[in-house]
């Protein structure tokens, strides 16, 4: 048998032991097909190490660091586990694995990446662009998805389609909408898959494909760089994957420090047993960082033992306003104050110069937009809710759940107080919170902040007579204008034809409860005044359809499906338009 044909066979058995995990989390089994699936897992191992060692006989042991790295702590993993089934105790007749199988299941996963990292993905423009390429991406993760959570074993008492393909739409596109309750209705096996998506949904799965191909690799074609660079927004092609690198770092690190602030500021009389206290701190890490405002709670924090714990509360906000940010802002930031930290320590020969664009132009207008609008919104969600949903809170606690409640509309979907009783203005104030939503490339929705900032920054302009838009020493390009006021309009677009479907499919509703739930999906929020439930399939599906299209852009989905027009080298005349 050849070589080649040998590598084929060991990825299409590596691709058949996952799904036989698949299949062994998603089913109940009895102990003949357990051992069944036991004794094929032994057989993908196997394959696949005989597989890893003849590629590097192949290659003359040619030595990738990185990659040799991998192989050999995931082999050397492997053969332990060969040797506790096959030495310690006899196979399939000892509790010493079975009692906690995770092992075994994770050698063949290993086992599954290796092969998998050898694949050649040759990504070609003639098929899809890239705006295509990130859409397509997406609905396939939500389908899959979709069939996961409708496993049995990933619910108590089964998960029709229609309820699956929301919940994996709304946990792909981080938005946190649900129509069962994440807590009670799905087990831990199907808490883990929407954490998974909500990962993936954050991150995007290209982003995950990309850099580990580039890190088992070592490169990529130019046709996959340039893609790349349209869906990073790369300024330079070399930039590529060191983007893919921050964005994949800065998320994990991020969220690991979360987790183990949410842990230490738990009290342990909540919970059952340790590993479920460091379940709910990692859930909960995720869901924040990625917007997602999904919770293994009921209500949220606003459930008992939860809605008091400030230290909590402020973790959560901490995290998501950094998720929110977006990983070019919040990378900006840590260069910054490593410039001003390595500044302030040098001295004499070794004095830093003075470098005025640390902070760039981006960076500077999402900071002050966001801390702008999260002061205002503070201040009066504390005044207008002083002695309404903040009455049960005193002192401190009425700070924390006021700036709780003024950060989490834009697009962090959790709340620590009862959202249906907000007052009228308070409700008002929300709304436009989640329209405006989160800073760009982040994990968050809305029309972004830079996008309000620089239609604030245009109506100023026009207001001062001004023919473009000047801020800090900087002309805004004509350009970004555009792409701005196309946003806006397209977003109130689908919104309004949003809340006019759902009012024909669900009339017994009321405008306020449907266009806060439009206004929540479109902005991937996950905020709702409690009618999700409740309302009809067809507009489920709306909301579906809304909230995908809030994640991806209908910016994207437009440019995905018109093909680019060549730059003319003429111009017609100018004439103006009357507006008012």
């Amino acid at each position: 048998m050849k070589l080649k044909t040998f590598f084929k066979i060991a990825l299409i058995t590596s691709i058949l032991g996952l799904l036989a995990l698949i299949s062994d989390f998603g089913f109940s089994q009895n102990k003949l097909s357990q051992n069944l699936l036991d004794s094929f897992y032994f057989l993908v191992l196997a394959i696949g190490v005989v597989a890893t060692f003849a590629r590097y006989f192949q290659n003359r042991f040619l030595i990738k660091r990185k990659v040799f790295v991998f192989d050999l702590l995931s082999i050397g993993f492997t053969l332990w586990v060969f040797y506790l089934y096959l030495f310690v105790g006899e196979p399939f007749k000892t509790d010493l694995l079975l009692e906690n199988p995770i092992w075994l299941r994770l050698a063949v996963f290993l086992s599954f990446v290796r092969e998998f990292s050898e694949v050649k993905m040759n990504y070609k423009r003639t098929l899809l662009n890239p705006a295509q390429l990130f859409v397509a991406s997406f609905l396939i993760i939500i389908f899959l998805g979709s069939f996961l959570l409708m496993l049995p074993n990933a619910t108590y008492d089964g998960l029709s389609f229609v309820d699956a393909f929301f919940t994996s739409t709304s946990a792909v596109c981080v938005t946190g909408l649900i129509v069962v309750d994440t807590g009670t209705y799905f087990t831990e096996f199907g808490q883990i898959i929407i954490l998974i998506l909500i990962q993936i949904g954050g991150l995007g799965i290209l982003t995950f494909a990309s850099y580990f191909s580039y890190f088992f690799k070592g490169g990529a074609t130019y046709e996959n760089q340039l893609a790349l660079r349209d869906i990073t927004n790369s300024k330079m092609l070399g930039e590529v994957f060191s983007t893919l690198k921050y964005i994949i770092l800065i998320t994990l690190s991020i969220e690991l420090i979360s987790g183990i602030l949410i842990y230490s500021s738990l009290e342990s009389s909540f919970f059952q047993s340790k590993y479920e206290q460091i379940f709910f701190a990692v859930f909960h890490s995720i869901s924040a960082f990625c917007n997602a405002g999904f919770s293994t709670l009921s209500n949220s924090i606003y459930e008992d033992g939860f809605k008091f714990n400030y230290l909590l509360q402020f973790w959560i906000v901490l995290t998501f306003v950094l998720g929110g940010l977006g990983f070019p802002i919040v990378s900006n930031i840590f260069k910054y104050f490593s410039y001003r930290l390595r500044k302030l320590i040098s001295f004499g020969r070794r004095q830093i110069a003075y470098k005025p664009w640390v902070l760039n132009l981006n960076s500077r207008i999402t900071l002050i937009t966001t801390l702008t609008i999260t002061a205002v919104a503070f201040v009066l969600f504390y005044i207008l809710e002083y002695n309404n949903t903040l009455a049960e809170h005193d002192g401190l606690g009425k700070i924390v759940t006021a700036l709780f409640g003024a950060t989490t509309p834009r697009t962090a979907g959790f709340n620590s107080i009862d959202t249906s009783a907000m007052l009228f203005p308070t409700t008002m104030m929300v709304f436009l919170l989640m329209w405006i939503g989160a800073s760009p490339a982040s994990t968050g929705g809305g029309i972004k902040t830079s996008t309000f900032a620089v239609a604030t920054l245009n109506i100023l302009s026009l207001a001062k007579g001004k023919s473009r838009i000047e801020v800090f020493r900087r002309e805004i390009a004509d350009v970004t204008v555009k792409r701005a006021f196309a946003i806006i309009s397209l977003s109130l677009i689908v919104i309004g034809f949003g809340v006019m479907m759902i009012s024909a499919f669900d009339s017994n509703q009321s405008l306020m409860d449907i266009a806060f739930e439009c206004f929540s999906a479109y902005s991937t929020v996950g905020l709702s005044l409690g009618i999700t439930a409740e309302l009809s399939q067809a507009s489920k599906f709306i909301l579906i359809a809304i909230m995908f299209v809030g994640r991806v852009s209908m910016l994207t989905i437009i440019i995905a499906f018109f093909k680019k027009v060549k730059q003319k080298n003429y111009r017609y005349p100018t004439e103006e338009i009357t507006i008012n």
